[in-house]
């Protein structure tokens, strides 16, 4: 899966050096055969020492590590300071190479280590100077403490690189010191601050669907396109918090008022209700322009389908940001979380259970790494008893729980980007009729093996202008169809990128706030500080409380909602500040008994008046969650840690339920296809990696899609290698019948192609099911195939569809198939096992499993129904803290400890999770003792 990669290649371009690729495969494969150039003692001179003792100059006290059966350290310390230099000597030990792709990445420096191929991602990261937000955050935002701990992270991460030569840190630099020299840098607190973009960026909210909705304007009417991006279902599925209201006398939010259970419905979705303004005022503006190098005029946003142009520029920029290495997985309606609290009232533990296990990419190693940071006696000196997940290269615990709290995250979704038309020229860019000079940098970028090239980065009020890193987008003016009554486009327009994440914040505090915080009012203190991303924090206590709590720096739009590029040359369009925390929706001990946070809807906007995105996932997951929960604890039940387990593996299929009935009606005269649908008879819509059924219904599903919908999208939003016949438009616009077809092929990565077959395509497909003969139902007939005018007839054309597909996959025989041949995990190196010879691939990646679970399942193995079967995107970790009863709590990764490829925790953890198993948790000191198979001592 080439567009998760954490770092190059480049995706879908292949774009690797024919050098670099021939000496990994005789690196590698001497490296690894018997009595080969490096040997089996070459392999395994990277790997870590975990016992005995090693002497570190920067302690100021013995610190001991003890791993687990899974290679899982526990830390003990007498001080922070120590305890942080640890944490980065056992994370360099494990992880450092993984450590330092991400921190080249994050700078824009991914050339230094793998060459010219990586020169135009380079160039755009740099145009979003992530690194330089991160100095600046370091500089001027973070808490002497915060700074104080990353410089004791940084000092052990240094300690262990200290007297190493690269071929003894790990495999991968003994392969690229064949291709040139490389020197691994110091450390620096900075490299940790700066992960946090990355991290933000992959979880920026919906700007591929305000690009998307533009690009579609080329081939559907807005009113279609309304369709596809239906309004949240409010009256079916659940929002996190269900009452609650903004006192307007205090200006605070109050999670005890509001109009009662769910809220009510707000399917007309009215801008009035977020106080937002229209839809169609977020359009690019219109004016007239009067004359000089650059135009003049203002945009009074009125007309959305010019204000919605350049669609070619728009799928250029869409090709940029598809290049950028994505760390947590593909942007988009898929990737997010699944997290829920019970109250003890409801569990058999009488204390709270909380349970959380992300959605992100499947990455080798896992983007997780599984630690325990605790003082050896807590005190006001030495406060953190804490464990959970953390990330490589960051000091602190990002998802666990301390010895008095527990605490989940999934992604809000808030809408924190917008993309700006800008009207420029050779002296600046307009706004309000008058030319404002660019803000400008220069940036030199270093090229493996010699060489550099510089570029320039400019930047309008709105931010940085992304569209100077692509030749497509330097010409969007030449072609944007925004109408005459926009400004002259004679010289040109371009777009520029407004997001939280580009100014400074105080995230890295908020990490070790969470670590330490011991109630709800200190949680709601940490949650202050993370900034960005915006994520759903839940929470659980030992008094037995349960909370919520939406952070994030959220923008309020003086004018638009955010869901299309909106007009720079018209001020009005600028954000006019953010929505206080206070403001900001919480709960606390809520009547229901339980919290349940899977990227649906915060809160029905009839109840709250700031619009925190209008692109949530539709809730197919969250109301799931809910209802299972409901089944448990009526007439009495309790939920025990078994039970959320088991429902963290529920696989059953939610739009299943909808079209599986209609699809056993159809009449079916072909007796191969008949011996398909017979599948779907008495199928209960789970989907086991074993199951016919599922694999034949997802298939259906897809082709369903593709028939719909798929084939009436622009090139632009398609999957590379989707190839139709169209008819073009003449000149004016109008499609012209008389004019012969021609073949036009996606261009989008098939990770990110519409139509993905999320939950978005559920609620798309909800209300069309009912109505037979809806235009969206007609189809062209082909060599083979019939026009279809209804809904039957387009079922019954996707069921043939699938049948021959899965005869090509699965074969003829259909007792054969099953769900997970199709469904299938491969883990794939984060760098040298992306691209190149399959003996590379074979050396570094592990797979592939057969998994059940699917797209907005609760066991979210999300696939993307344009791209394929295969899985995109996982439940990244797992884990269920019995909250008080801290050795009962249970975890698992979806790797394993180590990045060293030949290492035994490589991917150990990997089968396990596959299952749907945990393992134990130890936490306090006599169960991590009794767990302990190494103990290291470092030593000053």
């Amino acid at each position: 899966m080439p567009s998760n990669t954490t770092a190059p290649p480049a995706k879908k371009k292949g774009r690797r050096a024919r050098l670099l690729l021939l000496v990994l495969v005789l690196a590698l494969v001497a490296g690894v055969g018997a009595g080969g150039y490096w040997g089996v003692s070459t392999v395994r001179g990277s790997f870590p020492q975990t016992t005995g003792e090693i002497r570190l100059d920067a302690l100021s006290g013995d610190v001991e590590v003890k791993r687990d059966a899974n290679g899982v350290p526990q830390i003990y310390a007498d001080n922070e300071a120590d305890l942080f230099r640890a944490q980065g000597y056992v994370q360099a030990q494990d992880r450092f190479y993984e450590m330092d792709v991400r921190r080249h990445m994050t700078a824009g420096r991914l050339s230094e280590m793998f060459g010219e191929s990586q020169v135009d991602t380079d160039a755009f990261l740099r145009t979003l100077g992530w690194r330089r937000v991160a100095q600046e955050e370091y500089d001027k935002r973070l808490s002497p403490e915060t700074k104080k701990y990353l410089q004791a992270y940084a000092e052990g991460v240094n300690a262990y690189l200290k007297d190493r030569d690269p071929a003894d840190v790990s495999v991968e630099y003994a392969a690229l010191s064949f291709s040139h020299d490389y020197t691994i840098e110091p450390w620096t607190p900075v490299d940790s601050v700066a992960w946090l973009k990355a991290m933000a960026w992959d979880l920026r909210g919906n700007m591929q669907d305000e690009i998307d909705r533009s690009l579609l304007t080329s081939r559907l009417s807005p009113a279609q396109i309304k369709q596809l991006y239906p309004e949240y279902p409010y009256a079916l599925h659940q929002p996190i918090v269900d009452r609650g209201a903004v006192d307007e006398s205090t200006g605070a939010f109050d999670p005890k008022s509001g109009s009662g259970e769910n809220g009510g419905s707000a399917s007309d979705g009215s801008s009035e209700d977020s106080g937002t303004g229209t839809g169609t005022d977020s359009g690019i503006g219109t004016g007239t322009g009067t004359g000089s190098d650059i135009g003049t005029g203002t945009g009074s946003g009125s007309d959305a389908q010019s204000a919605l142009g350049a669609q070619s520029q728009l799928g250029a920029l869409s090709e940029v940001l598809d290049s950028v290495p994505a760390l947590l997985g593909p942007n988009g309606n898929g990737i997010g979380s699944n997290s829920w609290v019970v109250a003890g009232r409801y569990t058999t533990s009488g204390k709270p259970l909380l349970a959380n296990d992300p959605h992100l990419a499947p990455q080798l190693p896992s983007l997780w790494y599984q630690m325990g940071l605790h003082c050896r006696s807590v005190s006001a000196t030495c406060r953190y008893d804490v464990a959970g997940y953390t990330f490589s290269g960051m000091p602190g615990v990002v998802i666990g729980h301390n010895d008095s709290i527990a605490w989940g995250l999934t992604n809000l979704g808030a809408d924190v980007t917008d993309l700006y038309l800008e009207k420029i020229g050779p002296s600046g860019y307009l706004v309000d009729g008058k030319v404002r000079p660019f803000t400008t940098r220069e940036e030199t970028i270093r090229i493996a093996g010699g060489g550099s090239r510089t570029i320039t980065v400019r930047s309008t009020g709105n931010g940085p202008l992304v569209s100077d890193r692509s030749t497509e987008l330097e010409k969007v003016g030449q072609t944007a169809p925004v109408g005459n009554s926009a400004p002259d486009r004679a010289t040109g327009y371009g777009v520029s990128l407004r997001w939280t994440a580009l100014q400074p914040g105080r995230s890295m505090d908020a990490i070790f706030a969470l670590n330490r915080a011991k109630d709800f009012p200190e949680f709601r203190a940490a949650a202050k500080f993370f900034e960005v991303p915006s994520q759903n924090l839940i929470y659980a206590d030992t008094e037995g409380n349960i909370g919520y709590q939406a952070p994030g720096r959220i923008p309020q739009r003086a004018k638009g909602d955010g869901t299309l590029p909106a007009p720079g040359w018209d001020s009005s369009y600028r954000w006019k500040g953010y929505i206080p925390f206070e403001k900001l929706p919480y709960e606390f001990n809520p009547d229901r008994g339980y919290i349940v946070t899977a990227n649906q809807a915060v809160i029905d906007p009839k109840a709250y008046p700031d619009l925190l995105t209008k692109d949530w996932g539709y809730g197919a997951r969250s109301q799931r969650i809910n209802d299972l929960i409901e089944s448990k604890i009526k007439d009495g039940g309790k939920i025990s840690p078994d039970d959320m387990r088991t429902m963290q593996t529920d696989n059953r299929s939610q739009i299943a339920a909808l079209l599986n009935p209609l699809l056993l009606k159809i009449d079916i005269s072909d007796p191969y296809v008949r011996e398909a649908q017979k599948l779907l008879e008495g199928w209960d819509y789970t989907q086991e990696p074993d199951s016919a059924a599922a694999a034949y219904f997802n298939a259906v599903w897809r082709n369903v899609l593709k028939l719909a919908f798929g084939n009436k999208l622009p090139r632009e939003v398609r999957a590379e290698g989707d190839c139709i016949n169209v008819i073009p438009a003449d000149a004016t616009g109008p499609v012209d019948e008389q004019r012969e077809p021609v073949r036009e092929c996606g261009e989008r990565d098939a990770d990110s192609a519409q139509p993905d077959g999320g939950d978005r395509w559920y609620e798309v497909v909800r209300p069309l099911l009912k109505q037979e003969k809806n235009d969206w139902w007609k189809t062209p007939g082909s060599r083979t195939d019939a026009a279809t005018e209804t809904r039957d007839q387009l079922l019954a054309r996707a069921m043939k569809d699938a049948r021959w597909e899965l005869t090509a996959k699965l074969g003829k025989d259909v007792s054969t198939w099953s769900w997970g041949r199709l469904h299938q995990l491969t883990l794939e190196n984060q760098t040298l096992g992306t691209a190149g010879p399959g003996v590379v691939r074979k050396l570094l990646n592990r797979g592939p499993w057969n998994l059940g679970g699917g797209e907005a399942a609760v066991d979210a193995t999300g696939w993307n129904a344009a791209g394929g079967y295969e899985v995109v995107w996982v439940p990244s970790m797992r884990m269920v803290v019995n909250v008080g009863d801290w050795d009962k709590s249970r975890w698992v990764n979806l790797t394993g400890a180590s990045g060293h490829a030949f290492h035994d925790h490589y991917t150990d953890q990997t089968d396990t999770w596959a299952r749907g198993e945990l393992y134990d948790w130890p936490f306090g000191k006599e169960a991590v003792a009794a767990a302990a198979k190494d103990t290291l001592t470092l030593k000053p």
